[in-house]
C-alpha cells in the first residue's frame, strides 16, 4: 500500500484567484472552509423564508447599530471564507466594499439549518470558535429550535442552550433587545 495522499489546503487568495480564472463559476455554491472548498447544499423555500424573516427582524431591530449581512463572506483567517446565512457585523462606511469583515467586525452568525445541522455543529461552529466569533445562533428547522454558542473557547464554545418557541434571545450586541425564539421559525410547512 501507497503513502496517504496529502491534502492541499487552499488558501482565500487561492479561493478568489479560482473564481477570477473561471475554475469556479458565478452559480457554484461553494465556500472555503479551513482550506477545503466546500459545496454548499441547495437552499429550500422553509430555509430561504426563516433566512428572509431573521434579515427582516435583525435590520429593524439593529437600526445604524449594525449591518446585517445575507449569504454573503466573512474572512475569518487565511484559509476560511464561509458564507454564513446571516452575519450581523460591526457598521462600517462603505458596507465592507473595501473588504469582507473580519473576526473583529463579526458581531453575530446565524446559520439556518434544514439538512446542514450536524455539517454546521461539527464544521462551521468550531471554525467560527477559532476565529473568536462572539456569538453564533444555529436556528434548526427540523427540530423548530434555536441553539445560542457564546463564548469561544479553542474549538467550541463554553456556554450554549437550547431554546423553543416561546422563549426569547437577547443578542449580545444588542442587549435591550429580545427576540421570541418563535418569530425566527417559519410556519410549518403545509400542503395546499
Amino acid at each position: 500500500m501507497g503513502m496517504p495522499l496529502a491534502h492541499r489546503r487552499f488558501t482565500v487568495d487561492e479561493y478568489h484567484r479560482m473564481a477570477e480564472v473561471g475554475i469556479l463559476g458565478e452559480d457554484d455554491r461553494v465556500e472555503l472552509l479551513d482550506g477545503e472548498i466546500v459545496q454548499m447544499s441547495p437552499i429550500g423555500s422553509r430555509h430561504a423564508a426563516a433566512v428572509t424573516r431573521l434579515q427582516r427582524l435583525l435590520e429593524r431591530l439593529a437600526g445604524d447599530r449594525a449591518i446585517v449581512r445575507v449569504q454573503q463572506p466573512v474572512r475569518l483567517d487565511s484559509y476560511s471564507e464561509p458564507e454564513p446565512d446571516v452575519a450581523v457585523v460591526e457598521p462600517r462606511d462603505d458596507f465592507y466594499a473595501a473588504a469582507h469583515p473580519t473576526p473583529a467586525e463579526i458581531l453575530l452568525i446565524i446559520e439556518v439549518s434544514d439538512t446542514s445541522a450536524r455539517y454546521d455543529r461539527s464544521r462551521k461552529l468550531p471554525s467560527y470558535a477559532r476565529a473568536g466569533i462572539p456569538e453564533v445562533w444555529l436556528v434548526d428547522l427540523a427540530l423548530d429550535r434555536v441553539e445560542t454558542h457564546r463564548e469561544p473557547r479553542g474549538d467550541g464554545y463554553a456556554t450554549q442552550q437550547i431554546l423553543r418557541h416561546d422563549e426569547g434571545i437577547t443578542p449580545l450586541c444588542l442587549p435591550d433587545v429580545t427576540i421570541r425564539v418563535g418569530d425566527l421559525l417559519p410556519p410549518p410547512f403545509r400542503a395546499l
